[in-house]
């Protein structure tokens, strides 16, 4: 009985540090202390660790092709490393996701008909596995979460609690990553309008966090576009105080820095009123009264076709 008895402790007590996990992670994303999927991953391997004493836990994404390692935690010897990828059809990865939602238990990787035939069975000479895959919410496989040990281990009923609840808390953990890369794609939408050229459209406010996403995708960009000119269009800006002119001087001095020329335009006369007023100098700043004026500072024009469609039209 008090075997039994400790066993139900320690089972209630991981359900209700799951529980818990799952509070701080969804906080955490919301909050942005834990910035995308990849970081929530390292918490939960971290935390799983502690309740589970397997040699090693991992995370592998898979395309159905290859199978790439993207979080792992070796507790003695280092059997999974981050980053290493392999043909997907030789792992032990593709038992656990072709076995469906069900989770995978072999307690031995030789004698078992499913992987005594594969080479990672070979190298490992011997051992223990369990894995259960990550689903998106849609039902398309991600990859799969799994334990890994060279000595037999003994699962419990547990430790498979364990591995199902993590594999569910990280189908929302998905889910709520790809609703923030969604919100960052809405909340910064750079338009290329030609070779060399993009606007950066801002709408409603701009705080701290917004800022920082506007800097780093407006960075990313303009490297992956090859710019030479961002237009930044304010007209839909809400408002300007010392704190928005601050990070508005911020994205002008980092695109400069990777030899970016920045306009601004689209000052409200609300807005330019107000900016008289703030303790920031944007003096050196090329700043026009609208998108066609920005153009025609750096050698477009636009110029009406015969279906009264507008189009820029290099003069350089």
């Amino acid at each position: 009985m008090d075997h039994q008895k400790t066993a139900r402790e320690r089972f209630l007590e991981m359900k209700g540090w799951s529980f818990i996990l799952s509070m701080h992670l969804n906080s955490a994303l919301k909050n942005k202390s834990v910035k995308n999927f990849e970081e929530a991953t390292a918490n939960i391997l971290h935390f799983m660790s502690k309740l589970i004493n397997i040699n090693t836990l991992f995370i592998a994404k898979n395309d159905k092709q290859v199978n790439e390692i993207k979080k792992a935690v070796n507790k003695n010897t280092v059997l999974i490393q981050e980053g290493t990828t392999m043909p997907f059809k030789e792992t032990f990865c593709k038992v656990s996701v072709d076995k469906g939602n069900d989770i995978l238990l072999i307690e031995d990787i030789t004698q078992n008909e499913r992987t005594k035939h594969l080479n990672v069975t070979e190298d490992l000479g011997g051992g223990s596995f369990i894995a259960i895959p990550i689903y998106y919410e849609d039902g398309e496989n991600y990859g799969t979460i799994c334990g890994l040990d060279t000595k037999t281990f003994e699962f419990t009923d547990q430790h498979i609690e364990l591995f199902q609840t993590m594999s569910s808390l990280l189908t929302y953990v998905l889910e709520l990553d790809k609703a923030n890369k969604e919100i960052k794609e809405i909340s910064v939408p750079i338009v290329p309008l030609t070779k060399g050229v993009a606007i950066l459209p801002i709408i409603g406010h701009i705080n701290e966090y917004r800022a920082e996403l506007i800097i780093q995708s407006t960075l990313e960009s303009s490297m992956n576009l090859e710019l030479e000119h961002m237009i930044i269009d304010l007209s839909g800006v809400s408002r300007i105080n010392n704190s928005v002119s601050e990070y508005l001087l911020n994205i002008v001095k980092l695109l400069r820095l990777i030899g970016v020329t920045p306009i601004l335009t689209g000052f409200r006369p609300d807005l330019a009123i107000t900016t008289l007023h703030v303790d920031v100098d944007f003096k050196g700043i090329m700043i026009t009264n609208n998108l066609e004026s920005a153009l025609t500072q750096i050698g477009f024009s636009l110029n009406k076709n015969d279906n009264n469609h507008s189009r820029s039209q290099s003069v350089m």
